[in-house]
């Protein structure tokens, strides 16, 4: 293994400024908090499609979903936040749902058989 290849934790960059050392801290400490709440956002999706499913309402709302980019394009322009790879990533998590929803993805663990 070369010494670039070495984890994310940085052993190799053991010595380097404490500042560095601190703004890599904090950014473990957000992926920590992106990734619970990216999870949670597509739970609540999931949890939405099963009661829209119960009310017998179609499951795709596509003028809903590119409302819902919009919106969070627009607070990503207000923030000064690259506004393409928030819409990126909010068109992201809308797939993984409306995949879990209609059944289709091959990833994930299995549904249980009985």
């Amino acid at each position: 293994m070369k010494d670039d290849d070495r984890t994310v934790d940085g052993d190799r960059d053991a010595g380097l400024d404490p500042r560095l050392e601190q703004i890599r801290a904090r950014i473990l400490e957000l992926d920590e908090d992106l990734i619970r709440l990216v999870g949670e956002r597509r739970d609540l999706a999931l949890e939405a499609g099963r009661l829209k499913e119960a009310l017998d309402l179609p499951l795709l709302d596509p003028a809903r979903e590119a409302r819902v980019v919009r919106r969070a394009a627009q607070r990503a322009r207000d923030l000064g936040i690259d506004e393409e790879l928030v819409r990126d990533v909010m068109w992201r998590i809308i797939a993984s749902a409306r995949q879990a929803q209609e059944r289709s993805t091959s990833w994930g663990p299995p549904e249980e058989t009985t």
